[in-house]
Formats: C-alpha cells, sequence, structure tokens
C-alpha cells in the first residue's frame, strides 16, 4: 500500500481542523454536557470514523480499509478501559463537572502528540528488525492474561513520579482558578493552578496505556497512515464518551475479559508473524518457519468483533439480573 504525501497532508490538515475546533469550543463554553449533546457527538465521531474507512476502501482497497476498522476497533474499545482511571483522577484532583472537558480534551492531544512519536518510532523498527514481533506479542499476551483477572470492585489511581516531582518543583497556589492553567497569588506572582498536576496525570496515564494499544494495533497492520487515522479517530470521541457512559462504565462487568481475548489474539498473532519472518539466527538456523499458519484481516476483524458483542452482551445481562435482583428485595 503506497500512500501520497498529498494523502498524508491533507490528512493531517482535516484531522487537525477537527481537534482545533473542539478545542475552541470546548474554551469558548465550559460546561457539563447533556447526555443528548454527549450522543450526538460520540454518534458523529462515529460515523467519521466509518466514513473513513469507506474513504479507504475506495481509494487504497478493501485490505487497507479492513486493517483500519479492526485497529479504530481495538483502539476505541481499549479507550473505554482509559475511561475507568479517568474517572478516578478526575475524582481524586476534585475537578468540577463543568470544567472537565477541557481536561480532557487537553490530556488527549498531549497524549496524540505522545502517541504520533510512537508511532513514528514503532513503525521505523518493525521495518528493521522484524524480532520486534516477538516483543509486541509477547508483551501483549502477558498484558491479556494479566488483565484478565484485573476487578474493577476497588479502582486506584496511584501517582507516578513525573506528578510527585511536579508537585514538589512547579511554582503552585493551593486552590483552582476555574479551567485556568495560570493564576495569580495573594502578591500578585504569576503561578500555576493545580490544574497542571491534572494534565500531566491524564497525560502520563494515556501513555501508560498506549504500550498496550499501541502494540496492539501493530498487529492488525503496519501501514503507519493507518494505524494514525484510527488510533486519531478511536480518541477522539473520548471526551464525549466519558460524560455519556459516566455512571454506566462499573455495569462493563466483562470489559476485561473482552479485551483480554482481544489482546491475548493479537498477541499470538504477532508472533505467528514473527516466526513466518523469523530471522533470528539461533532459532531454526535464521531461516523462516514454514508452518506458520498467515492470519488474515478478515479473521482478526471477526475476532474482535465478536469478543466485544460477547463482551457488551454479557455486561448488559449482568446488569439486569443484579438490578433484578436489588428490585425484589425492595
Amino acid at each position: 500500500m503506497e500512500v501520497t504525501g498529498w494523502l498524508w497532508t491533507v490528512t493531517l490538515v482535516c484531522l487537525g481542523a477537527l481537534v482545533l475546533g473542539d478545542l475552541i469550543l470546548v474554551s469558548r463554553r465550559p460546561h457539563e454536557p447533556s447526555i443528548r449533546e454527549c450522543a450526538l457527538w460520540v454518534s458523529a465521531y462515529i460515523t467519521l470514523a466509518l466514513l473513513f474507512g469507506g474513504f479507504l476502501w475506495l481509494h487504497l482497497g478493501g485490505e487497507a480499509a479492513g486493517q483500519y476498522l479492526a485497529g479504530w476497533l481495538t483502539e476505541y474499545s481499549l479507550s473505554i478501559d482509559n475511561l475507568f482511571v479517568f474517572v478516578i483522577i478526575m475524582s481524586r484532583f476534585r475537578i468540577e463537572r463543568r470544567y472537565q472537558q477541557r481536561v480532557l480534551l487537553v490530556g488527549i492531544i498531549l497524549s496524540l502528540l505522545l502517541r504520533g512519536a510512537f508511532i513514528a518510532l514503532g513503525a521505523a523498527a518493525i521495518s528493521r528488525f522484524t524480532w520486534v514481533f516477538y516483543i509486541f506479542g509477547g508483551f501483549l499476551i502477558y498484558t491479556a492474561v494479566k488483565l484478565s483477572g484485573h476487578s474493577r470492585d476497588e479502582p486506584e489511581y496511584s501517582e507516578n513520579l513525573l506528578v510527585r516531582w511536579a508537585r514538589r518543583v512547579l511554582p503552585m497556589t493551593g486552590k483552582y482558578d476555574k479551567a485556568r492553567l495560570t493564576t495569580r497569588d495573594a502578591r500578585g506572582r504569576r503561578r500555576f493552578t493545580p490544574l497542571i498536576v491534572v494534565f500531566i496525570a491524564i497525560g502520563t496515564t494515556d501513555v501508560i496505556f498506549a504500550l498496550d494499544s499501541l502494540p496492539a494495533i501493530f498487529g492488525l497492520t503496519d501501514q503507519p497512515y493507518l494505524i494514525f487515522t484510527a488510533t486519531v479517530f478511536a480518541m477522539m470521541g473520548l471526551r464525549q464518551l466519558y460524560f455519556l457512559l459516566g455512571g454506566l462504565l462499573d455495569r462493563l462487568a466483562y470489559l476485561s475479559v473482552g479485551l483480554s481475548v482481544v489482546l491475548a489474539f493479537i498477541g499470538v498473532k504477532l508472533v505467528l508473524q514473527a516466526l513466518a519472518e523469523n530471522n533470528l539466527p539461533f532459532l531454526n538456523g535464521g531461516e523462516p518457519i514454514g508452518w506458520a499458519p498467515h492470519i488474515g484481516i478478515g479473521v482478526s476483524l471477526s475476532v474482535i468483533v465478536g469478543a466485544l458483542t460477547l463482551t457488551a452482551l454479557a455486561s448488559l445481562v449482568k446488569a439486569w439480573l443484579t438490578a433484578s435482583k436489588v428490585g425484589s428485595r425492595d
């Protein structure tokens, strides 16, 4: 697949305008969005993502469109898992609901910039060293096993080194000033508000999540253009999804199970691909291993959709049974 510089330029300009427009809207009128508003925005972003998939189908072919859709769906699902931590951070730092939109958006923009750098580095490493697939695959399988036993009953957030450093070093006031990043103290000196710490917490936490999601999408496609666009479209709807789901997050009881299945599948796929392209001298004499099967994008997309659909249905059934039991007791 060949992506021209013209296509890259147009895509970056359009996505940049989308992000800028979102930032302007949030800055002009900070508020807690209604369910209807969030539903419209989330529907609009999903529609845009699917339309872009159709554009890829017409211009780059069905294989590219399938890889993009599988990557977007995987990233979007993993982003939902991120929301659990975002909820905890917002509660931990006591951010007013009407200012949470701006915090989320700035955090997402920072994360997109960092992920763009990660994508470039990952693509360069894979193009030169096929053994990187072994590392990515093994890490995803490890993450899947760890995630399968993850419980949301008592979610926790611990401040990382960068957040603790910011608290200790940066000149800050002791209270927020609406959604401002800086303000003046009683002596008229310019100081950061505690909001800077929240931005750092959101940004660094999402980068940690990227350590899972980026290897996963590299397991579905090795095309930087498809990886980048799938990541951007998945994250652009994250802010509205945060408010739309809200208290419904705890009802997604089996989300971790579904995500662990997806990550384990992609991890195995990466290892098989590494075996098929093997050049490690201590494994099979540095020759590719012919018996390693190739898993096409159609199979990958089916497994991802199937696992997530079953996860959603099982979660809804459990939520309904729990509500029925509570209702019968009352």
